[in-house]
């Protein structure tokens, strides 16, 4: 372990904390290195191992983040909100990496994790695949070329477990949209339709929510013309996609200066 690259976990016992477990547990050169949830949790004291549905790692799941801090190269924190901007501020005090793949983040919940940036290296990214990645620049690309006579509507389906909606990848590629279009993403987003709304509005990134069943994440860019409809489609069957793209950017963090990142520069989309 000695010459690994050493990753942390938060949010340990939920889905995408045992997945994010097994990736990292899967990645050659990287070790896991500790695993916490929030204080008063029923995991606290149990092997990781659990959760991560392996053998016994010998690593009990902590509620002492700041500690993992001191021991990882780099934490990758999908939890919420409140605690993602805990975890910004104990990663630029230790000076690690931080990976955020938390979604539902207000403004000041981003401005406060911009700050911390100033003193450590965070990538923060609504949806983590690095094939949503490139989805969110053709988006951004096409809505240029297209122009505003072409309608935009982007409609996404998850799990009926999850909280907050539109999903953090919807209001990601709308923002991709606003911005190949030379728009502010908040003067033309409707986020949700209801009674009698009038015509629809020239220029107006929609949005439609779904939930049900055991969706994983299934996204969907509409533009929509007169005599023709173009879409961009990603639908994820497993979580792993996330978890792979959030230790590949760990791993791509390793030598980069303080500052916040994005999933596109990791690819290299930028």
């Amino acid at each position: 372990m000695a010459s690994d690259f050493l990753i942390g976990v938060t949010g340990a016992a939920g889905r995408m904390g045992a997945m994010l477990m097994r990736e990292i547990i899967a990645t050659e050169g990287c070790a896991l290195v500790g695993a916490t949830e929030a204080q008063g949790h029923a995991a606290i004291g149990r092997d990781a191992g659990t959760f991560a549905g392996v053998a016994s790692l010998g690593i009990a799941v902590s509620d002492d983040a700041e500690k993992l801090f001191g021991l990882a190269d780099a934490v990758l924190d999908f939890t919420i909100p409140t605690a993602s901007t805990a975890h910004a501020a104990m990663a630029a005090k230790a000076g690690k990496i931080l990976v955020i793949g938390t979604t539902g983040l207000e403004p000041a919940d981003l401005s406060a994790i911009n700050a911390a940036a100033k003193k450590c290296a965070i990538i923060q990214s609504p949806n983590m695949s690095v094939s949503v990645t490139l989805m969110m620049a053709l988006t951004e690309r096409i809505a240029g070329v297209l122009g505003d006579e072409y309608d935009i509507e982007i409609v996404e389906m998850h799990h009926r477990q999850k909280v907050d909606a539109p999903s953090g990848t919807a209001l990601g590629l709308g923002r991709a949209a606003a911005r190949g279009r030379g728009v502010n993403f908040d003067d033309v987003a409707v986020r949700a339709r209801d009674g009698q709304t009038g015509p629809r509005k020239r220029g107006a990134i929609g949005h439609a929510t779904l939930r049900g069943g055991d969706v994983v994440g299934d996204h969907t860019v509409m533009f929509a013309a007169d005599g023709e409809r173009f879409e961009l489609t990603h639908k994820a069957s497993s979580r792993q996609t996330y978890a792979r793209g959030a230790v590949r950017a760990a791993l791509w963090a390793r030598d980069k200066p303080h500052g916040l990142y994005s999933m596109a520069d990791v690819v290299g989309f930028k």
